[in-house]
């Protein structure tokens, strides 16, 4: 990809402030994209996102919202295209985790990541469809995990809420393709972001020897992979799932793990 692959085009990326969304964000402004970094509570965190981008000579712009939110989304949707001119490239990346057992899982606590995850990437998605159809020109990019095709204990929740985005973005990658819209998905592996900072932490690394390539991603290299799918140069590109987990659901789906 060249340095200029979204020159002239409006991105915008949920629950950009920190993380995943933040170095998404960061790595389309860096080829020429407008972007409205979309945030919920971290208002600063976004601000700052805004900063560093404008400081680099783009064009950027935060905006509050509850993806989650039906109504909230279809705004953050129609403040975009007007504070930035238009709308190319929707990010559905905003998600929480809050794990635990299935048995003793509050129900309250199962459907707010399944309102989030799913509900979120579905709302933005809703929001944005009828104008990326109408100019005949778009591109989805959905962040999901692999534990949307694995399972992990005390994931349950999020395992499905994932598992749901992926179907989903196959099915609008079908529905949207005769009108120039493409829709794909990321699929991260083991990511060290506040997300699962708690998670790693009681790890205490060891989870590294597991992956295959026997290192944790990065969020730049995840936004690496949307900012592809995203770009010109993946115009022939649709309902992909694209895995960047240094092989890990390999391993998982050869049912052995590596040893020290």
């Amino acid at each position: 990809m060249s340095g200029r692959d979204f020159a002239g085009r409006v991105a915008l990326v949920t629950g950009a402030s920190r993380g995943i969304g933040r170095a998404v964000a960061l790595a389309l402004a860096s080829r020429g994209a407008a972007v409205a970094v979309n945030y919920r509570s971290h208002k600063d965190e976004a601000l700052e996102a805004v900063a560093e981008i404008e400081r680099s000579g783009g064009r950027a712009v935060a905006i509050g919202a509850d993806v989650a939110d039906v109504s909230a989304a279809r705004d953050l949707v129609e403040q975009t295209r007007e504070q930035l001119g238009g709308l190319h490239i929707l990010v559905n990346n905003a998600g929480i985790t809050r794990d635990g057992l299935l048995h003793d899982m509050d129900p309250a606590v199962w459907w707010e990541v399944i309102r989030v995850n799913l509900g979120g990437a579905f709302n933005c998605t809703h929001a944005a469809a009828g104008h990326l159809m109408a100019q005949g020109d778009g591109a989805i990019v959905n962040v999901s995990s692999i534990m949307g095709e694995k399972g992990l204990t005390g994931q349950s929740n999020y395992s499905t809420s994932k598992g749901a985005l992926n179907a989903f973005t196959l099915a609008c990658a079908v529905e949207m393709a005769r009108f120039g819209v493409r829709v794909n998905a990321v699929l991260g592996g083991v990511i060290p972001t506040d997300l699962i900072g708690e998670l790693l932490q009681r790890d205490g690394g060891r989870g590294r020897t597991h992956v295959p390539m026997r290192r944790y991603g990065d969020v730049r290299q995840v936004a690496e992979a949307v900012a592809f799918l995203a770009s010109p140069a993946a115009d022939y590109v649709t309902g992909e799932l694209l895995r960047v987990d240094g092989g890990l659901a390999v391993q998982l789906s050869n049912g052995r793990l590596v040893s020290r």
